[in-house]
């Protein structure tokens, strides 16, 4: 029992570790956002300017830039709780390639949106939200991992409703509808381009075979000496009858 004991602590040490190091990235990122935002208003700046402006030079770099700008404090508080949970869900579980899924939903996101954009400045971290909820529904389904499929039904429950804003006919005249697309076929591409990547469904006749090897083994280390001389000389007789009927 001691021993049993041990080990669950063990286990619910490491899970409470994995637990607050997935927290990390999104809590620093959420920091810089704020930080950002606070530098902007104390100092009277405005940092709308570092945004996508689709299909010219001045917003370029707001592929870049665009998700760390908001237009207000409000703006980025509603962004906040849906950012930090969905950036948390990708680095808990697909921690080997949370960063590569956040870099490429973030910069293909932009890049949509600069090609397709309507006039004007994009700014926010919502292509980033729909990137992140997308991939990490879309990917739960296509791997068919029961944890990863339980996830991908929470996103649906808590954020199935994000869908009617990637369309104009019903997103608002001063929202970057263009921006949640993107951001969703991003998360979408990167579900199926990591597909193979990443947590796996674990194959359910791998311990069969496991136990099918152990038998065996156990079976020839169990044959005692008189016996393995009776297959080999049953073996040698089969060998010699073969033999003269080849002649």
């Amino acid at each position: 029992m001691t021993l049993i004991k041990k080990l669950f602590e063990q286990l619910m040490k490491r899970d409470i570790q994995r637990i607050f190091l997935a927290a990390v990235i999104p809590l620093f990122f959420l920091f810089v956002l704020y930080m950002l935002k606070i530098l902007e208003v104390g100092m009277d700046w405005d940092f709308t300017r570092l945004g996508i402006y689709p299909m010219e030079k001045r917003g370029v770099f707001g592929i870049f830039a665009h998700p760390l700008v908001h237009s207000s404090f409000k703006h980025l508080a509603a962004n906040t709780l849906p950012l930090l949970f969905l950036s948390w869900c990708l680095f808990y579980f697909y921690r080997g390639i949370a960063p590569y899924i956040f870099f490429l939903i973030w910069i293909g996101g932009g890049v949509f949106t600069f090609l397709f954009g309507k006039s004007g400045w994009h700014i926010g971290s919502s292509g980033l939200i729909y990137g992140l909820a997308f991939f990490l529904f879309f990917s739960g389904i296509f791997r068919k991992h029961v944890p990863l499929i339980a996830l991908s039904l929470l996103i649906t429950f808590l954020y199935g409703g994000l869908v009617w804003n990637m369309f104009p006919q019903f997103a608002k005249v001063t929202t970057s509808w263009e921006g949640h697309m993107g951001g969703a076929i991003a998360g979408m591409l990167c579900a199926v381009g990591f597909i193979k990547y990443g947590p796996q469904r674990p194959d359910p006749f791998a311990d069969e075979e496991n136990e099918e090897e152990d038998n065996s083994v156990d079976e020839t280390e169990e044959k005692s000496p008189d016996e393995k001389e009776k297959t080999d000389s049953i073996e040698t007789e089969k060998s010699d009858n073969e033999g003269l009927k080849a002649e």
